[in-house]
């Protein structure tokens, strides 16, 4: 089963963290590997010819983050986005965070 076929599940702390050897295998499972932020979030900049494009694409993410109840931190800018992911309750990586870069990585090739 693909990461994007997974659903998030529900995280109110009491999971471990990925450890670097997990959080490197579930990163090469993504469409394109996600920047690695001292093991403890994810993020990657997805770049649009204008502001429209842009805004329409922080939509959608916000409709996948709020189907799989997790949601993203997203700097929005005229022509990009940068997406951070990370499991707040426990400060670090979860399988959660890939499911929902898969899912949004999944969106972001049939734009």
């Amino acid at each position: 089963m693909h990461l994007f076929e997974k659903k998030c599940k529900p995280c109110e702390g009491g999971v471990t963290k990925l450890n670097p050897l997990e959080i490197n295998s579930f990163n090469l499972h993504l469409k394109q590997p996600w920047l690695i932020v001292d093991d403890l979030k994810i993020s990657r900049e997805f770049h649009f010819k204008g502001y429209l494009q842009t805004i329409i694409f922080v939509n959608k993410v916000a409709e996948i983050a709020e189907s799989e109840g997790h949601h993203p931190v997203m700097h929005v800018f005229f022509n990009k986005v940068q997406i951070e992911i990370w499991t707040h309750a426990i400060l670090g990586l979860s399988e959660n965070d890939f499911i929902l870069a898969a899912k949004i990585d999944e969106m972001f090739s049939h734009e």
